[in-house]
């Protein structure tokens, strides 16, 4: 039975349009998040019940449209908490993620902000291309009458930063909107620019809605304590139960096949969700960093209000992994180094991306040495942030604990060893350690509701995790759709991920089709791409019957790669033009039978 269903008998003041508007809503929503909801709700109608909130006004030029674009649940997750900023304030709000947004009411938005994340190399989110193509092309209306906001999320670790979010800023004013607010650009550490643009972008609404009563101010509400708000603000320390090396010795890297217990924390997960960790940095790193610099790390440094010794900020407050375009500022000006600096140049965008691509933040440093004190480097470093790992289980199968398949980082680069953070945190976790985790729900890449659809999975490397979650959720549901897996990696001999599994699956029927490519067992190397090609004329008869599509793994080479060999496979079978070939594509991902879940 479905939320509104259930509801509807203890609700019938409430009619069914609000209810499933709600439904929508909390879709793919956390406990932390509907703890959160149901704390508000109450609050909120103790303030209707002592009149101290006006009624928000349904009528479209008094009303504020939050759209979000979101891939990973980031721009989801601000969005949200736009929205229930706006209605704490009193204000008239709707929150819509831009798949759903009928495109024929732009024209008539008087007040829009605009949540959106930028993949890769300036791609927009798979659930936003619809609008975003809209917006930017031809068909896009006048808005002279429009006040707009766009916050745009990214990763300045690639060189196209926020690129989608400057473009639709820029598009909305050049079709005569007049912003709200400056276009807002967040990193990794989301929260440090979306907390005080958003209190900027609501209070410009209130204004510009007219909505002067002091009661409707623009509150800054916190999350209400649960003993099972599990969360990302709030993670849950998780028992590792097994931690295990999944490919050979001589594989040349590590993938690690990771369980932790979720026994008693109350988090819940769907086939498609991701665990965010946490992570320390490596000892060793911190030890590199301390002795090249010359620092103590005894020394208590104080910064945003907390005091904490240098070598506890380094091993658990600070990004050491990933290089990013502020820090290569902050060493170019500190250095003066003229070289540096005309790396950030737009016309070095490729030299940019190579140095981003293969170093570290210390490689830098090296080349480029600054002498800052333990209070500089502190405020230099970016925040660290939890990485996020596709689950590679189903709860239906394995209860109360959560699966992972996780590379392990660890190499030689500049003479010197380099380590990812989370990888080699995970690598290293056993009995005596407990991960803190969180569970990101990814609303976009569900199974589908009707298990008689036939569903395609192409997952090379650990991009096969997801969809081990989703033929253990098939074959405990009993779905009457067939399963096909497309897995390559570099060797069949040693790094064949869960082969035994994928064995088992086609001898007992919950994996209809397998096929692989290993790239490095013959000279001509062969990718999953290829593989598509020559079973393109079946591919694309499973998708002319209605089965949905799946990619999990790497968003700069792989997931381009794949897209292409669906293109080739459209025109080759389906009779489409190229061009035609791409439309075909992107209503796939409009109707959410072609899903991606890349990095």
């Amino acid at each position: 039975m479905s939320a509104v269903a259930a509801t509807e008998t203890g609700l019938a003041g409430v009619d069914r349009e609000r209810l499933s508007a709600l439904e929508r809503l909390v879709d793919g929503l956390g406990p932390a998040e509907l703890y959160w909801i149901a704390a508000w709700s109450a609050a909120r109608a103790e303030q209707v019940q002592r009149g101290a909130v006006p009624a928000p006004s349904a009528a479209p030029g008094e009303r504020l449209t939050i759209l979000y674009g979101s891939q990973t649940g980031q721009a989801k997750r601000i969005a949200a908490q736009l929205h229930a900023r706006a209605e704490a304030a009193g204000l008239a709000a709707r929150l819509v993620r831009a798949d759903a947004y009928p495109q024929r009411e732009l024209a008539k938005e008087t007040h829009l902000i605009v949540v959106i994340s930028t993949q890769g190399d300036a791609e927009p989110p798979d659930d936003a291309r619809g609008l975003v193509e809209f917006v930017l092309g031809k068909r896009a209306p006048r808005l002279p009458g429009l006040r707009y906001a766009v916050l745009g999320l990214g990763d300045s670790s690639y060189p196209q930063f926020c690129a989608i979010g400057r473009q639709l800023d820029a598009r909305l004013a050049e079709l005569g909107g007049t912003r709200l607010a400056p276009l807002g650009e967040a990193d990794v550490d989301v929260d440090a620019v979306a907390a005080p643009w958003s209190g900027q972008a609501l209070e410009q609404a209130r204004q510009a809605l007219g909505n002067p009563s002091p009661t409707a101010r623009v509150a800054n509400l916190q999350p209400v304590p649960s003993r099972v708000a599990f969360s990302r603000e709030h993670p849950y320390a998780a028992a590792v139960l097994e931690n295990q090396s999944i490919v050979a010795r001589d594989a040349g890297r590590d993938i690690r096949h990771v369980e932790l217990s979720l026994e008693g924390s109350g988090l819940r997960y769907e086939p498609g969700d991701a665990v965010g960790v946490w992570p320390e940095n490596p000892p060793a790193l911190v030890e590199q960093w301390l002795s090249l610099l010359h620092l103590d790390g005894d020394e208590i440094v104080r910064h945003d209000g907390r005091e904490l010794p240098l070598r506890r900020w380094l091993s658990h407050e600070r990004e050491l992994t990933r290089l990013s375009r502020p820090l290569i500022a902050a060493l170019a000006t500190a250095s003066r180094d003229s070289a540096l600096a005309q790396l950030l140049r737009p016309e070095q965008s490729a030299s940019l991306a190579a140095v981003l691509a293969s170093d570290q933040p210390l490689d830098l440093w090296q080349r480029h040495p600054v002498a800052w004190t333990a209070g500089e480097l502190v405020t230099t470093l970016r925040p660290q942030t939890p990485r996020l790992y596709s689950i590679a289980s189903s709860q239906k199968a394995v209860g109360d604990e959560v699966h992972l398949a996780v590379a392990v980082v660890d190499y030689l680069g500049h003479g010197e060893r380099h380590w990812g953070a989370a990888s080699s945190f995970i690598a290293e976790a056993g009995d005596e350690r407990r991960l803190p985790v969180f569970i990101e729900a990814n609303e976009r890449f569900r199974l589908p509701k009707d298990d008689a659809r036939d569903i395609i999975m192409i997952g090379p490397g650990t991009g096969v995790a997801p969809f081990r979650a989703f033929v253990q959720e098939r074959r405990e549901a009993g779905a009457r759709g067939r399963n096909w897996l497309f897995f390559g990696n570099r060797h069949f001999g040693s790094d064949f991920l869960y082969q035994v599994e994928w064995q088992a699956a086609l001898r007992d029927g919950s994996l209809h089709r397998l096929d692989l490519a290993f790239s490095r067992d013959d000279d001509a190397r062969v990718y999953v791409q290829q593989r598509l090609r020559e079973q393109g004329r079946e591919l694309y008869a499973w998708l002319r019957e209605g089965a949905h599509l799946y990619v999990c793994g790497d968003a700069t080479h792989m997931a381009k790669d794949v897209h292409a060999a669906l293109v080739d496979v459209a025109v080759a079978h389906g009779g489409h033009t190229p061009e035609g070939a791409r439309e075909w594509l992107s209503d796939l991902l409009q109707q959410g039978r072609y899903a991606r879940d890349v990095y």
